[in-house]
């Protein structure tokens, strides 16, 4: 029990839990006694007697705090990485339902998997990769590098492989999340408790099959884009591939050439862009020169290569407001881009350029895909599926188009509900969020946490990066905000914490008027805003990435509810401890720490350092 900690006697006072106290209830705390002394000229001296027993630990030993990761891709890593660096006494549980880390990039591995963003700013901040092959490196190799971060900061450790999570409960009177978690390997249920959980399964994670009449009947082979059946021989074969989100434009681009058919059916129109930032994708390899590698041992060198080229991507972030300039020439440039590619099939462009503006939804680089729109062996088809049949796909006009495989690249758990029930309070957070719930969409503050689930936060979530920047950069900064949460309940004694409804709806209130300027309100299915035209933006923070990096810089404590350890109420009592720190019981201890050479002295950082206490 987190209780167990505090030691109070049966008349300990009785303390409320908020942010003042009434004078009735600071009177009761504090009684007068008899003199204890008498001075020579008669003089008497009383002290007010406090029922609080004081508890016999160290301020600078915070409690020991089970923390649950559920995930175990990029930012599964990056907090075995991060919290155990920046979180003393943390004892740390990954849970992840694969044999291995790697998330998305273990388990895509269908043809022309690869990353749409430049090798070297898709890698940790503090651990570059002097060695990627191509300048946009293929899915085995990203997830060959994660892997390698992990295995050199020894993240294995945490690890629960195969191990999945169904169900997690809060127990509020003991302070702990009760997970009920199935070993994929034998079967067998336990319950494991964590006193703080964090949830990384990733946006793009639970893949799921449409839901078309027929497909059950359907005798040829029928699978998920992300769940790639590596024994299929597309050689010589007729296919198709239903939807052209990212992965189903790679699946495109790439099966044209080896196919006989390929039917693509696109329900919904997109934007092809050249690039994300400049850095122009072809569909062919892109290797990263010998001679340029070889000018990276310099570490300045290097370092000024990663500088120029991931800077682009904080950048052109007027491209996301209505009107603006740069989203206008984007328009421009894109129509242009695609008039060029569909040269063989200029019919094409009018049924493939979209009705809303550039950024709506997430732009994809699809190098070689418009392209193989235009070849003979290609059919790109946008009349709706009515159903499917034995042998192929029946549409709304009535044509049935036989097929030996149909490979659907139709798009995950964007809505970002999670796949299991997650319980607090007499409250399901699944039916909270999902469509036609209490809330319809991610109802949190900041992205971070939601009111009504103490104890729970979610990683690289709802309004998880700025629509600029960087996906590692972003979660690092993340998993640092969440390492001041972490330190903060394990050393001051608090059993719960959780934000304030107010704060929540107001984050809601400033992200709607934000949302209402941007082109992401236009009208368009994206998972920005969970596959649903009009649906609140969600995928996104309401701000650049400069901004959310400063907004999670520090904590706005008072946005939060607290529940402290003490049985008393006093929510000084664990915390304040003996009135000692077990740094001062060590003659040998450097109590001095903050004394420096004048030169070491950045007065930004004097007196800041979390662990640099006397």
């Amino acid at each position: 029990m987190a209780t167990s900690l505090v030691h109070e006697p049966a008349n300990g006072i009785a303390g409320e839990r908020g942010d003042t106290e009434a004078p009735s209830v600071r009177a009761t705390t504090l009684e007068k006694v008899q003199p204890a002394s008498t001075t020579p000229n008669g003089d008497t001296h009383s002290y007010p007697k406090s029922r609080l027993t004081l508890i016999d630990r160290f301020i600078d030993e915070p409690r020991s705090l089970k923390v649950g990761v559920i995930g175990g891709g990029l930012a599964g890593i990056l907090a075995g990485i991060l919290f155990p660096a920046k979180v003393p006494n943390i004892e740390l549980t990954i849970y992840e339902k694969n044999h291995d880390f790697g998330g998305t990039w273990l388990e895509n591995v269908y043809p022309g998997v690869r990353c749409d963003i430049p090798s070297h700013v898709y890698q940790s901040t503090f651990e570059p990769n002097l060695d990627w092959s191509d300048q946009f490196a293929p899915g085995a190799e990203i997830r060959d590098y994660w892997q390698n971060v992990a295995r050199k900061y020894d993240v294995y450790r945490y690890a629960k492989f195969q191990h999945q999570v169904e169900d997690a409960a809060w127990d509020g009177e003991e302070g702990v999340w009760r997970l009920s978690v199935r070993n994929l390997r034998s079967g067998d249920v336990t319950v494991e408790n964590v006193d703080v959980l964090f949830t990384a399964i990733g946006r793009f994670n639970a893949w799921k099959l449409p839901d078309y009449p027929g497909m059950s009947e359907y005798k040829g082979l029928l699978t998920h884009a992300s769940n790639w059946d590596t024994s299929f021989d597309p050689q010589g074969k007729k296919v198709a591939v239903i939807g052209n989100g990212a992965s189903g434009i790679q699946l495109v681009a790439n099966l044209q050439k080896v196919v006989a058919r390929l039917d693509h059916y696109a329900r919904n129109r997109t934007w092809i862009a050249a690039s994300w930032a400049g850095d122009e994708r072809t569909l062919e390899a892109q290797p990263i020169s010998k001679e340029q590698q070889e000018s990276f041992k310099d570490p300045q060198t290097y370092l000024a290569f990663r500088k120029e080229l991931e800077d682009k991507y904080w950048r052109r972030f007027s491209s996301f407001f209505k009107g603006s300039e740069l989203n206008n020439e984007l328009r421009a440039q894109f129509i242009e881009i695609m008039r060029k590619r569909l040269a063989k099939k200029p019919e094409l462009l009018d049924d493939m350029i979209p009705d809303f503006s550039p950024n709506c939804r997430r732009l994809t680089p699809g190098p070689g895909y418009l392209e193989a729109l235009t070849e003979d062996n290609v059919d790109y088809i946008r009349t709706p599926i009515r159903r499917f049949t034995e042998r192929g796909i029946e549409t709304a006009d009535g044509k049935i188009r036989e097929v030996d495989a149909v490979f659907c690249a139709t798009g995950a758990n964007v809505d970002l509900v999670p796949p299991f029930p997650i319980r607090a309070c007499g409250r399901d957070l699944r039916d909270l969020w999902r469509p036609g719930g209490e809330f319809g969409f991610p109802h949190t503050y900041l992205g971070l946490a939601t009111p009504g689930f103490p104890n729970l936060f979610f990683i690289h979530g709802p309004h998880g990066t700025g629509p600029s920047g960087t996906v590692p950069h972003s979660v690092e900064v993340q998993l640092a905000y969440y390492a001041k949460v972490l330190r903060k309940v394990g050393r001051e004694g608090i059993k719960s914490l959780q934000p304030s409804a107010r704060a929540a709806e107001e984050f809601l209130e400033y992200a709607d008027a934000f949302f209402a300027t941007t082109v992401l309100a236009d009208g368009c299915s994206s998972w920005y805003n969970g596959g649903r035209p009009g649906g609140r933006i969600h995928g996104v923070w309401p701000g650049s990435a400069g901004h959310v990096t400063a907004v999670r810089r520090e904590p706005r404590w008072e946005d939060f509810e607290y529940e402290y350890l003490s049985d008393s109420g006093n929510r000084f009592a664990w915390y304040f401890g003996n009135g000692w720190t077990r740094k001062e019981q060590d003659p040998d201890s450097d109590m001095t720490s903050y004394l420096k050479l004048p030169g070491e002295v950045d007065l930004r950082d004097l007196h800041e350092l979390w662990w640099d206490l006397p």
